[in-house]
This record gives C-alpha cells, sequence and structure tokens, in this order.
C-alpha cells in the first residue's frame, strides 16, 4: 500500500504533487475516494486567505478531493477516515507540529506533543488507506535565533525520520521537480 512523505522548501512544489497522486488514484478507478486532511489553523488574517485560496485552487485542479480540517488529533483523524479505497493526503505536517509545540493565540494544543507524535506515527503505520504526506524540509537553512524555534526544527527533523522510516516512499521537491530520495514497497 502507498506510503508516501512528500518534502520540499517552501514553494517547492509539494502540495501540487500530493494533488497529482489523488488525481491519478481518483482516475484509475471509479471506486477510488480521495481525502486532503488539512492541518492549518487560520492565526490571523493572512492565514486565513492563505487557507481560503488554497481551498479555491485545489477545488479547481482536483474537484473530486475531499477535505478534512485537523489541526489537532491527527493521527485519529486518519484513523476515524481510513479505507482502503481513499487515498489519503496530509498537508502539511510542519504547520501541525508547530501549532502543536507552538499553538497560535488563543488555541491551545488538544493533546501533549508525544500522545500527538505516537498517535500519528501509530495510524501511519497501520493505515487501512493509502498515504502521502506533506511537510516542509526545513533543516537545510540557518539555525533559527530562539529556543522555540530551534525545538520546532528538531522535533520536524525527527517527526520525518519516524514517518519516512514508515513510507515505502519519500519525495524530495525541488523547484517543481521530484527528486525520489527513497522508493521500496513496505
Amino acid at each position: 500500500m502507498l506510503r508516501e512523505l512528500i518534502l520540499g522548501g517552501a514553494r517547492s512544489g509539494k502540495s501540487r504533487a500530493a494533488e497529482a497522486r489523488a488525481a491519478a488514484w481518483l482516475a484509475a478507478d471509479a471506486s477510488h475516494a480521495a481525502t486532503l486532511v488539512a492541518t492549518a489553523l487560520p492565526g490571523d488574517a493572512e492565514m486565513a486567505a492563505r487557507i481560503s485560496r488554497h481551498r479555491a485552487d485545489r477545488a479547481l485542479r482536483v474537484p473530486a478531493l475531499d477535505t478534512v480540517e485537523a489541526p489537532h488529533g491527527l493521527g485519529a483523524t486518519l484513523r476515524r477516515i481510513a479505507d482502503p479505497r481513499r487515498l489519503l493526503i496530509v498537508d502539511c505536517l510542519t504547520l501541525w507540529l508547530t501549532q502543536c509545540l507552538l499553538p497560535p493565540p488563543g488555541t491551545q494544543a488538544a493533546l501533549p506533543w508525544d500522545e500527538e507524535r505516537d498517535q500519528l506515527l501509530a495510524a501511519v503505520q497501520d493505515s487501512a488507506s493509502p498515504l502521502v504526506l506533506v511537510s516542509n524540509e526545513i533543516g537545510l537553512g540557518v539555525m533559527p535565533l530562539s529556543h522555540e524555534a530551534r525545538e520546532c526544527v528538531d522535533a520536524l527533523g525527527w517527526l520525518h525520520q519516524a514517518v519516512a522510516a514508515r513510507c515505502g516512499r519519500v519525495t524530495l521537491m525541488v523547484a517543481g521537480s521530484e527528486l525520489r530520495v527513497k522508493d521500496r514497497p513496505r
């Protein structure tokens, strides 16, 4: 069963690559379904506008792609909606982790980070659905100045390693081009 982690920088083509996977999945069989599991919280007006723009763009590119919001409880959400005929796309792990570790003002993480992470990793490992997980590869840049930001970078790197270990395919996106990092059956 497909389990893929798609990594890349900002505007590298990660989400479009995941959407292409969904379009191919949907075209392959009329009984197939696909759901985007969106993790973003609109913490401010600019983020709310971004989320709205992404929804509209996705609807034009892949009209049959359903959306479920899961800014917290991501592992539980994946378990709840998993089905062998439904491709699940998680977009994105970076926002989800950041919201768990540094909740936006006025919000609060539902579970401690260790529990959220462990539930996600178990859901990825045991998923009845094919999965495509999208995340930012942020460990290639300058080390952040703040302690909290460094903790997020470290936690994301460890999360990527743990998710990649559970995925048969890891793809790195660079300037809209795919670089296959790992490609073996699970």
